[in-house]
């Protein structure tokens, strides 16, 4: 009997399939069909911090009084995290796998309180997605670990469920940041949140939106992320995501390190029968590689359990292509 059960984060899955945070789950309804079709968990749609402040900051220009502002600000977060608060309570009712929030947040001290209403409502683990884009003439990384660690801690101190950060990959030594996060009580991260795609239209001469989906091609940096991380930061869980679209996707996260991926785009192109496809196959190619249980090549190729670790190291081409005409 294969059993494909995974440790996430403090939680235990069925299976390590865990359907991203995205407007896919932002329905209670969709949400217990995803379970239905196999998903081991479910992040939900993330309620964003700025975009509560641009709803605010849209409804005060209209505003005859300076200060109708707090008002307006005290009105607006209590609408958006009470309709939050009853997705949670109206997904955990219809569905039974492990269901995570996600706020995406970047100050360290605005979503305290309502971490706890989260706790409260039900949710089993709360994922915080750090969400910026550093592009300052005087960056000072120390800043940027400090605004995690402040974070982190800061929600430690006011919940008991699993804390999980999501982070992007541009923020300088990922090994230091996941070690420290993992210090200061992270109890997952997952690799990467992925960013606003801007492209140019040459006609119109205007900045639009580029592609929204990852493709495989984004694979090649989660794979050696989660497999670096794996390797030199252990005991803290690793999801995998970005460029994650079939079976053999999952399989490689998981001989990376993994202990689940998030699938986002490939559900929004195929569905949610795509999860039960890959649970399939996955479990086909365990059969047939004499495998029980997930945890017997779990980790096996990550940057710990490979004779050369530089593998995951190497960024340069020529090191490829130096004898090709």
């Amino acid at each position: 009997m294969i059993d494909i059960k995974t440790q996430y984060a403090g939680l235990t899955l069925r299976n390590p399939i865990i359907v991203g945070s995205s407007g896919l789950t932002n329905n209670a309804e969709r949400n217990k069909e995803f379970e239905k079709a196999g998903a081991g968990a479910i992040v939900l749609k993330s309620l964003f911090e700025e975009q509560i402040e641009m709803q605010s900051d849209s409804l005060m220009q209209d505003a005859d009084y300076p200060e109708a502002a707090d008002y307006i600000r005290g009105y607006v977060k209590a609408n958006q995290v009470n309709n939050y608060l009853e997705l949670i309570k109206k997904t955990k009712e219809l569905c039974t796998i492990p269901i995570i929030a996600s706020i995406n947040c970047y100050k360290s001290d605005v979503w305290i309180d309502f971490a706890r209403q989260i706790e409260l409502a039900g949710a089993d683990a709360l994922e915080l997605n750090v969400f910026f884009l550093e592009t300052s003439l005087e960056y000072n990384p120390d800043e940027i670990r400090d605004l995690y660690v402040n974070i982190i801690r800061k929600v430690k101190e006011t919940v008991s469920i699993p804390i999980i950060i999501k982070i992007g990959k541009n923020v300088g030594n990922i090994p230091a940041l996941v070690n420290t996060l993992k210090v200061n009580g992270a109890d997952g991260v997952v690799m990467f949140n992925r960013f606003y795609q801007p492209d140019i239209d040459i006609n119109s001469m205007q900045i639009v939106s580029g592609n929204v989906f990852s493709n495989h091609s984004d694979l090649s940096d989660t794979i050696r992320w989660t497999a670096i991380i794996s390797g030199k930061v252990p005991g803290i869980s690793i999801a995998s995501s970005t460029g994650i679209h079939d079976w053999e996707d999952v399989i490689k996260c998981l001989l990376a390190g993994a202990s689940a991926v998030q699938m986002c785009s490939a559900v929004y192109t195929h569905g949610g029968e795509i999860i039960s496809q890959v649970l399939t196959c996955i479990e086909e190619w365990m059969h047939q590689a004499h495998y029980q249980n997930l945890s017997q090549f779990q980790g096996k190729l990550n940057y710990a359990n490979i004779p050369n670790p530089a593998m995951y190291e190497r960024s340069q081409f020529m090191k490829y292509f130096s004898n090709r005409d």
